[in-house]
């Protein structure tokens, strides 16, 4: 058994790649810019890596282009060439607003003899590194337009846990898996959590729709910053205001909170 990890020095490749490596299961790490014995050239753009890539694989976590609102030109022919292996998907718990072809991947992936979507919540890593989240607690302030809207917080190790899992021990477990943390907490409510575990004032402020996808515009293509601040709206209205089971169902033991992720992380 071999896994080809695509994105496997990101925010949920790496801890999978750690994963599997202590397990003992060979692994490709894909990336644009490879630099280890076990990395292997990775790059939706060049269709010729993911032939390199994908010999002598017969597993993949699947991890598609970034900022990209369809897919499918890219992923769609790299799955007629992994057609046999099985396939774990990262997709989104939360369906991105006039991107059909999100929906056309994870679709495709689930209904593949084998496959598997991960549909996590957010990232509790966006509240670290260069995320904008990330920047706006170092600022003190974060800005979003979702109100008081609430999300599953979910550890990226959580998530790379029962990708683990569904790709080197379960054979019985495909279609999707709704991934969550064990709250769910609005921005405002992580903000507290913060402020409390590092004695760093944060406080969290929501903006309108179209004022969040300009300054997204930024640093993003428009149709995706604005299908962004759309996600927004929808988090704002309910739709990420949930737990579920699937992390402690897959893996055998509870997923992380918040709060022990923030005085682990942000202190």
């Amino acid at each position: 058994m071999t896994v080809l990890v695509i994105g496997g020095t990101g925010t949920t490749g790496r801890p999978l790649v750690e994963l599997l490596r202590g397990r003992g299961t060979p692994v490709r790490v894909g990336s644009r810019h490879p630099n280890g014995p076990d990395h292997v050239r990775f790059d939706w753009a060049d269709p010729d890596s993911h032939r390199a890539a994908l010999d002598g694989a017969d597993r993949v976590y699947l991890v598609p282009p970034v900022g990209v609102l369809d897919p499918m030109p890219l992923v769609g022919p790299f799955l007629e060439r992994a057609a046999g292996r099985r396939v774990v998907l990262l997709s989104s718990s939360l369906e991105v607003p006039d991107a059909p072809g999100l929906l056309e991947l994870r679709d495709r992936v689930a209904r593949t003899d084998g496959g598997a979507v991960l549909r996590p919540s957010g990232f509790m890593q966006n509240f670290t590194g260069e995320h904008p989240v990330a920047v706006g607690v170092r600022g003190g302030e974060i800005v979003t337009s979702t109100g008081s809207g609430r999300i599953g917080w979910i550890d990226a190790a959580d998530i790379a846990a029962v990708a683990a899992r569904l790709l080197t021990e379960r054979h019985d477990v495909t279609g999707e898996h709704v991934l969550t943390g064990p709250d769910a907490l609005s921005y405002a409510d992580a903000a507290r959590i913060v402020t409390e575990v590092t004695g760093r004032p944060v406080r969290h402020r929501s903006i309108g729709v179209d004022e969040l996808a300009r300054a997204l515009t930024a640093a993003l293509p428009a149709d995706f910053a604005a299908a962004l601040a759309a996600a927004d709206a929808l988090i704002r209205d309910g739709a990420e205001d949930r737990t579920t089971s699937a992390v402690a169902d897959l893996t055998g033991r509870p997923p992380r909170d918040f709060r022990d992720f923030v005085r682990s992380e942000l202190r």
